[in-house]
């Protein structure tokens, strides 16, 4: 079935009109930072900005810029270094990956939450335990359509590790729809979403009336739904009323502008400079040499946008040449409970072969590898080639991650005597270099956590690698660095 994306309905630009509309967030000098293994480490440095209603924000930068910490701070989950944030008393709705950790609610039980009706509900058997208290059968009504909104009316008694991670993230938009708040922070929404439910989400967001800021590192997702887009760089913030396409184009014209101003201005100064030297050394011109001097100190020098232009750099070596076949998968079948997903899967993988699992949230992708490495038992037969070593990224590969140890840590706990004096080589080429290094874990992006498993991975031989939605939380920079290694792979499999 051919899906195609709707155009992205015209908004009124709120920044073009802020007399007339009412700000539901405001930044005013705000800065954070965290306390690092070497100190204090700065995310964001006196910005200020102001959000109005109505309007929806693209927030973007390199992974680890503060893209989350930002979000974190519109949402109050987050105390300002210096600063001040007037969330102007609003009930704010976030939804980021972390939501649905620990719940063990089923889904309407989580939707239920939305609604502030009941303190909570449990699942007996996977089944809803009905509560006859006035208005809950209500809501359980109106929990039950938001799921179905989103595709999950099939999963309305399931519990949240039951489903897929795209599946999991519908539940958390679901919740989000039901809440109907003023303002919406979504932070990577489209994360292990397929094209039909992106799409709805794209739908969803340019009816919505309330103020939404997101982070994402979806192109065409950021164009189809957005009208302003706010870059943080190196601390500071570039705000542009244009979607992320047209702000590309904007950012780079302003830059050539700025680089142009900037070589007149320095001629300019430069020509002073040489008159104030020719004029001290005339008595009869010193007054004038001081009067240029002083025209020299007034002048504002124009300076040019920053940018991060650091990338990581990735190379997969191959441990050893596996046999011709590297998999072998015969009459694979994997059930929960009355829910079939794969039935009599065959499948055989060949040394080189580059493979990806395509389909909808729930068809069984991540099930089908984690059955391939072993995380997972089902029925049937798996058979591994001669000299297979597979490297594993699941798709929630750096939840394993320790919070309480840094990065160096991380990395040196899981390096051996062959490999550990190469760990800050390989920490550099993922942009963990100097101070970066010594974070700890618990104050990472979603990127940089993302980064960091893929560097723990390279602590470890292998000549099959198989991967579980790795771009996730990646900025757009190491997306495109992570496509190029696997050319050097004997099989790959998504």
């Amino acid at each position: 079935m051919t899906v195609s994306r709707p155009k992205k309905m015209t908004q009124h630009n709120a920044a073009d009109d802020k007399s007339s509309v009412q700000d539901v967030i405001a930044l005013s000098e705000a800065s954070l930072s965290f306390d690092g293994a070497q100190g204090r480490v700065d995310i964001l440095s006196n910005i200020t900005l102001r959000v109005p209603q109505g309007q929806t924000i693209a927030v973007l930068g390199p992974s680890g810029a503060g893209k989350t910490s930002l979000l974190m701070v519109m949402s109050g989950l987050e105390q300002l270094t210096s600063g001040t944030a007037d969330l102007a008393g609003h009930d704010i709705t976030h939804m980021d990956e972390d939501s649905l950790a620990g719940l063990r609610r089923d889904n309407v039980g989580i939707i239920f939450q939305a609604f502030r009706l009941i303190p909570s509900m449990t699942a007996v058997q996977n089944v809803c335990v009905p509560l006859e208290l006035a208005g809950h059968k209500d809501a359980e009504a109106r929990a039950a359509e938001a799921l179905r909104s989103v595709g999950l009316g099939h999963r309305l008694t399931h519990l949240p590790d039951q489903l897929s991670g795209g599946e999991q993230q519908r539940v958390l938009l679901a919740r989000a729809l039901a809440q109907s708040t003023p303002v919406l922070l979504l932070d990577e929404p489209t994360n292990h979403l397929d094209i039909e439910s992106i799409i709805w989400l794209e739908q969803f967001l340019n009816n919505y009336s309330g103020a939404v800021v997101i982070v994402s590192h979806d192109k065409m997702f950021l164009d189809n739904v957005t009208n302003r887009t706010i870059e943080i760089v190196l601390g500071k913030i570039y705000d542009y009323p244009k979607a992320y396409t047209k702000y590309l184009v904007l950012r780079e014209e302003q830059k050539t502008l700025q680089l142009a101003s900037q070589k007149n201005q320095q001629k300019q100064i430069e020509q002073t400079e040489k008159l104030i030297e020719k004029f001290r050394a005339k008595a009869s011109k010193a007054t004038m040499a001081q009067s240029l001097i002083k025209k020299l100190e007034k002048i504002e020098r124009i300076e040019v946008d920053e940018d991060d232009n650091s990338v990581m750099t990735l190379k997969f070596p191959v441990s050893t040449t596996p046999g011709k076949v590297v998999v072998e998968a015969t009459q694979i079948t994997k059930d929960y409970a009355d829910l079939k997903v794969l039935q009599h899967i065959d499948l055989m993988v060949d040394r080189g072969s580059k493979i990806a699992f395509v389909g909808q949230n729930g068809q069984g992708k991540s099930t089908l590898a984690k059955i391939i490495v072993g995380d997972l038992e089902a029925k049937g037969d798996i058979k591994l080639g001669h000299n297979v070593q597979i490297g594993y990224f699941a798709q929630n590969q750096a939840e394993y991650l320790d919070g309480n140890k840094t990065v160096l840590d991380t990395m040196i706990d899981a390096a051996n005597e062959t490999n550990r004096s190469k760990v800050r080589d390989i920490l550099g080429s993922f942009l963990f270099r100097g101070d970066a290094a010594e974070k700890y874990v618990r104050v990472l992006s979603g990127g940089e956590r993302n980064r960091l498993a893929l560097a723990k991975l390279l602590l470890q031989p292998l000549n099959v690698l198989i991967m579980d939605e790795p771009t996730n939380h990646l900025d757009i920079k190491s997306k495109n660095v992570l496509k190029l290694p696997f050319n050097n792979l004997k099989a790959h499999l998504f």
